[in-house]
């Protein structure tokens, strides 16, 4: 059998393949490189044209990135796919606590999810961070109510919880929001 095996060539030829997927979108190059890596992760060409970003939110989040941000998480999965080395070369750190046993205890004597439970136990030290969310659409009602209600300003939100319940819902309130720049999808994909 026949196949590429070099890691560079698989991802050049995987990028030739999403490329004329991404013609006509007006995206720029920075824009370009963030929608190739989302479509490439997800191995769908679909995500193309469901893909959204806020004005400047790569920008901001470069810069957050430079300046030390943590990143925070719904799940193992999304600070599992996070480069650590790279990020603590910038001062910064990923966490997640949906596996922790008092988040669990919380959850449980609350009512609500995990993941919610975890986005309300980091509260205040979401302000200049990143909040990656992959998985759980109640983690990104959290951190909604968190920025309404306690006034919380992640410097971006990457808001890409998938699933049927929530999910589309989820992700519309986040686009709509306008305090926080973001990067998501529309619908039930993640």
């Amino acid at each position: 059998m026949d196949f590429i095996k070099q890691p560079m060539e698989i991802e050049n030829r995987s990028m030739e393949i999403i490329a004329p997927h991404l013609v006509g979108l007006g995206l720029d190059e920075v824009e370009t490189k963030v929608y190739s890596r989302m479509i490439h992760a997800a191995g769908d060409v679909g995500y193309a044209p469901i893909i959204r970003l806020s004005d400047g939110v790569i920008e901001k989040a470069m810069e957050a990135l430079r300046g030390g941000a943590d990143i925070y998480t719904d799940v193992e999965m999304v600070r599992t796919g996070i480069n650590k080395r790279k990020l603590a070369s910038f001062g910064g750190a990923a966490h997640c606590l949906v596996s922790d046993p008092k988040i669990a205890a919380e959850a449980k004597k609350a009512g609500i999810t995990r993941s919610m439970a975890a986005m309300r136990s980091f509260g205040k030290a979401l302000t200049g961070s990143i909040v990656a969310i992959g998985n759980a659409p109640t983690a990104l009602f959290e951190v909604l109510r968190l920025i309404e209600e306690e006034g919380i300003r992640p410097a971006c939100i990457v808001g890409i919880p998938v699933g049927f319940v929530g999910a589309a819902d989820s992700k519309a309130a986040l686009a709509a929001n306008g305090k926080v720049p973001f990067i998501t999808v529309e619908g039930t994909k993640g």
